[in-house]
């Protein structure tokens, strides 16, 4: 029996000009809970104004090498389309985020949606899409009382990178004679004092 609460994919956005970019994933066991839980890992810090999340089996994502080695050609569904929210990704240079949000495309299937998306959204190549029912995403209240109850306490708090904190440790050749052999060592530095 599996007992992991599910997966959820967290999208963050930064300011209101910029779009919801991945961030990451938690486990929660609903919709709210994922929300806080992404807030609490993915909004200490400068800046957010805005976090979705939606089920990580709702996605539906293909990379740039998936595309060329499968056929993604919609098939014929008979589903009523509806929208799909379209991501993207564009460069490797960036490693804390995945993908962007560029738009919306109306499908009756994911790979319709892909399909779609490849044409409407041309401005840069592709080097994965993510495709999600926009129905399924799950948004954080826009409201300004929202937005400064959930995202105004972390704006003037400071942080550190985390190669700031050293590690405090002994240089391993210390240990190479195992600790039976420095408690000797030790032991005679004191007798000789």
């Amino acid at each position: 029996m599996d007992t992991e609460w599910p997966r959820w994919e967290v999208f963050k956005q930064d300011t209101p000009n910029k779009p919801h970019q991945a961030v990451g994933s938690v486990h929660a066991a609903d919709p709210q809970h994922a929300l806080l839980t992404a807030r609490n890992v993915f909004a200490r810090r400068p800046q957010a104004v805005s976090m979705w999340v939606v089920r990580a089996e709702d996605v539906f994502s293909v990379t740039k090498e998936e595309l060329l080695e499968a056929n993604h050609e919609p098939q014929a569904t008979g589903h009523k389309p509806q929208a799909f929210a379209a991501f993207r990704k564009t460069s490797h240079k960036r490693s804390m985020t995945f993908v962007d949000y560029v738009g919306e495309v109306e499908a009756a299937s994911p790979e319709e949606a892909l399909q779609k998306a490849q044409a409407t959204f041309t401005d840069a190549e592709a080097l994965a899409w993510w495709l999600v029912p926009a129905a399924k995403i799950v948004k954080s209240d826009p409201s300004p009382e929202t937005i400064e109850s959930w995202f105004a306490p972390a704006k003037d708090k400071t942080y550190k990178q985390q190669q700031y904190y050293a590690t405090v440790g002994s240089h391993v050749s210390k240990h190479k004679g195992g600790r039976g052999v420095e408690d000797e060592r030790s032991g005679e530095e004191c007798a000789s004092c």
